[in-house]
């Protein structure tokens, strides 16, 4: 598989606690890449490194061959990753018409009013007046609604009923994208679809220990929270 996007040696310092130590980490193109662990592990920080909106310490980040570690979120956004992070990732001062005006480029948004119906009786509505669900349904609707070559997600169903979570993990199957989501769990939608491609990392204290197909990974062992 053609590998679309890769931390290499990644290390990322969050004051004097490192967060990361030296991950290597490959997401292939046209698959969709688990990044599991629990609370402090260190998924979520693979997420922003890959996403540059935390600058690593050491290594570095290279997409399609080129080496972008020193391009800031925006410049890797106009190159094609879209970024769904698991906070403040709506407008919350804006309607959710207006919300998904932005996520089009200004163009037509239906795809993602196909994707998620519940939100038809809300475009009026001021983004922050949502529930948890229906939040993380605009928030995910980027993603639909955009050409990126690279989608990363951070925890996409948070907050949704299990039938909504279903569909969203069918929605983001079908992008034409390397996509990227980090979970405390693998979720059990992923692999519904055989002509889907899943891969697992699962991280733990800031360390890669396991690598591989869902089918592959052990039972998980237990580790204690941490604050990253």
């Amino acid at each position: 598989m053609t590998v679309e996007i890769e931390l290499r040696a990644a290390r990322v310092r969050y004051g004097p606690l490192e967060a990361l130590h030296g991950v290597d980490l490959a997401v292939p193109a046209g698959a969709v890449t688990v990044l599991l662990g629990r609370n402090g592990s260190g998924r979520t920080t693979a997420l922003r490194a890959l996403a540059g909106t935390v600058p690593l310490s050491a290594g570095r980040v290279v997409w399609r061959g080129a080496d972008v570690t020193g391009l800031h979120a925006h410049e890797r956004a106009r190159r094609g990753l879209c970024f769904v992070p698991d906070l403040r990732a709506v407008y919350d001062t804006l309607t959710v018409a207006e919300n998904l005006e932005i996520a089009a480029g200004g163009g037509q948004f239906e795809r993602a009013l196909d994707g998620y119906p519940a939100l038809r009786p809300l475009l009026d509505r001021r983004a922050g007046t949502l529930s948890g669900g229906e939040q993380r349904m605009l928030a995910v609707s980027r993603s639909l609604l955009s050409s990126a070559r690279v989608v990363l997600v951070d925890e996409p169903t948070q907050g949704m009923s299990p039938a909504v979570a279903t569909r969203t993990y069918e929605l983001l199957r079908t992008l034409d994208a390397a996509v990227v989501l980090a979970e405390q769990r693998l979720p059990s939608g992923l692999g519904a679809a055989a002509s889907t491609t899943v891969l697992v990392h699962e991280l733990r204290r800031g360390s890669v220990v396991f690598s591989g197909e869902p089918g592959e990974r052990g039972p998980a062992r237990s580790e204690p929270d941490g604050a990253t």
